[in-house]
């Protein structure tokens, strides 16, 4: 059994996406308020996306040559292997397993997405419908945390999942189970995805939920409340990846200075769908799981701000913030988004919502909505945030992080 005084911290971390794929870089693009999504050709037509920069796409470019077998490696398992490389050196694991039983669990709404539609119309233009021997291991889902756990040395459990846009804090959730089990005592967690490719735009125009502003200044617009309403998603792609630890309070102690926070609570919820994306207009799902959180936190403790989920679809944001007024009532928490920097990046956008509130209580303030919204943020020291997640199927999660105490 777990000491009661163990607490999950946050020991290192790392990302790469549009902000950039050094701490310095990414910070400094939250504080210039610029979006990140630009018009990009999907099929022959322009839509506004969120892309890697040359440099931080030349960074990936040097993980795939290092050797024969990163050469046939999806764009998602090179973002995650870079982003974990990060964690680890920040965390100061020089040797991820030695004495520990290092676990790895990275999630992705869809995997290897570019790299499994290359080999398809392949198979579909070869004469014979032959295709390359490693398509189907280098396709698999699997193969990003086995990829990770390989490079960084660590041989403790390794798991890839889908939980579609909750994925990454999935991931974490259960990282804490194997930990507090006594399975494991570390673990990289987060969520890497790459599917800015034509077919996936097209699923999300099926859909009619993909943004038409595609030269505009923010061509996605959470929460928006402008007059006259409409879908404003755009898609990005990026990864964000964690070190966590499981230290006594002793030891938190010992290390308060190194670390960048400590997990307090966590919930999940599950709705039934009524429609095809699963989303009702309570918010039952998200509900249940702020709730669940907000219950694992102490009687007088507080959340200070929300990282939204808020995809920038009308029905979507609406259902979230109708969720935070039933549980906060008139006394909300600042309400933060970072989708109009970067898109919607599903399986890693609560991965890169964490890395942004980390950011948050490291610098001590955040980037307002650049337009107009829904409600009215009052000013108030951020020292517990919550981040919430959201995604087809009707599967919710949230996570709330503080900074170590003092």
């Amino acid at each position: 059994m777990s000491d009661k005084t163990e607490k999950i911290v946050i020991a290192g971390m790392g990302s790469i996406s549009p902000l950039g794929h050094a701490r310095s870089l990414i910070w400094r693009s939250y504080s210039s308020r610029v979006s990140r999504l630009k018009p990009v050709a999907f099929d022959g037509q322009e839509v506004a996306a969120a892309k890697l920069s040359a440099e931080s796409d030349a960074v990936i470019d040097s993980i795939r040559n290092e050797n024969s077998r990163h050469a046939h490696l999806d764009r998602t398992v090179l973002m995650a292997i870079h982003s974990a490389r990060e964690a680890v050196r920040e965390a100061g694991w020089k040797e991820a397993d030695k004495g520990h039983k290092t676990g790895v669990n990275i999630g992705s709404s869809r995997g290897a997405t570019g790299i499994l539609e290359d080999f398809h119309a392949a198979y579909l233009t070869d004469a014979g419908h032959r295709v390359p021997p490693l398509t189907s291991p280098v396709t698999t889902l699997g193969n990003i945390s086995s990829s990770i756990a390989h490079d960084i040395g660590a041989s403790g459990p390794e798991i890839s999942h889908s939980v579609t846009c909750s994925t990454a804090l999935q991931a974490v959730f259960n990282a804490i189970a194997w930990m507090r089990s006594g399975l494991a005592d570390r673990f990289i967690v987060g969520g890497a995805e790459a599917a800015l490719t034509g077919f996936t735009v097209a699923q999300m125009r099926a859909l009619r939920i993909y943004t038409n502003d595609t030269f505009a200044r923010y061509p996605s617009r959470p929460c928006s409340s402008e007059p006259h309403l409409r879908d404003m998603m755009a898609l990005g792609e990026g990864a964000a990846l964690f070190a966590l630890e499981k230290l006594t309070g002793k030891e938190m102690t010992a290390k308060r200075a190194d670390l960048l926070g400590v997990i307090e609570s966590f919930g999940y919820g599950l709705e039934y769908p009524r429609t095809a994306t699963a989303i009702t207009e309570e918010g039952y799902a998200l509900r249940q799981a702020m709730r669940m959180a907000l219950d694992g936190m102490a009687p007088d403790e507080k959340v200070d701000a929300i990282i939204l989920h808020a995809p920038g679809t009308v029905k979507g944001d609406r259902s979230e913030l109708n969720a935070i007024k039933a549980l906060f009532g008139n006394d909300l928490p600042v309400l933060i988004s970072n989708k109009w920097f970067v898109g919607h990046t599903f399986g890693a956008s609560a991965a890169l919502s964490l890395e942004y509130a980390l950011l948050i209580l490291a610098n001590g303030s955040h980037s307002e909505f650049p337009y107009p919204v829904s409600f009215t943020n009052r000013e108030r020291p951020l020292k517990r945030i919550m981040i919430n997640a959201a995604g087809f199927g009707g599967n919710a999660a949230s996570l709330i992080v503080t900074k170590p105490a003092e």
